[in-house]
């Protein structure tokens, strides 16, 4: 029996590991992401623990130092803040390509697969042609055989 080569077998492992290279770019965004938007949430925590902290402070007998002190420490959370909520969208965004691009490496994949599915079928299809034309080849040498031996 015949075998299966496709012909175009090296490009479509070229997309397998283009698609593997896309998973882990997509992976390593990902994680980026989480840690970005961990690190806004610490913040968050953080200011929020500060504010608290500020309250009592002035709750409490009133000390100008440690009100202003307090005050500055949370101005500062709020720049840290902003910063952080910056990488957080610079992270989305690459998070984003990341994505994009590993659906349109999996769709490419896909499409070469296709293609060898469809190459595949052909095969078949002109190897069953091929043992037809045999098996009918052997059917009439046989009838030929049969009938040169009734003649005689």
């Amino acid at each position: 029996m015949a075998k299966f080569m496709y012909r175009m077998q090296n490009i479509l492992d070229i997309k397998y590991k283009m698609e593997n290279q896309a998973r882990s770019a997509y992976s390593n965004a990902r994680n980026r992401l989480d840690t970005e938007r961990d690190k806004l949430e610490e913040l968050f925590s953080g200011k929020r623990r500060l504010e608290n902290e500020y309250r009592e402070l002035a709750q409490g007998s009133i000390k100008v130092r440690e009100l202003l002190d307090g005050r500055r420490a949370i101005d500062y959370q709020k720049e840290l803040i902003k910063v952080q909520m910056v990488e957080v969208r610079v992270a989305e965004k690459n998070f984003e390509v990341a994505r994009s691009k590993l659906n349109e490496v999996m769709k490419d994949r896909k499409t070469h697969e296709k293609l060898r599915e469809k190459a595949f079928e052909n095969f078949l299809i002109e190897l069953s042609a091929q043992e037809k034309k045999e098996i009918d080849e052997l059917v009439s040498y046989r009838y030929g055989a049969g009938s040169e031996e009734s003649e005689l």
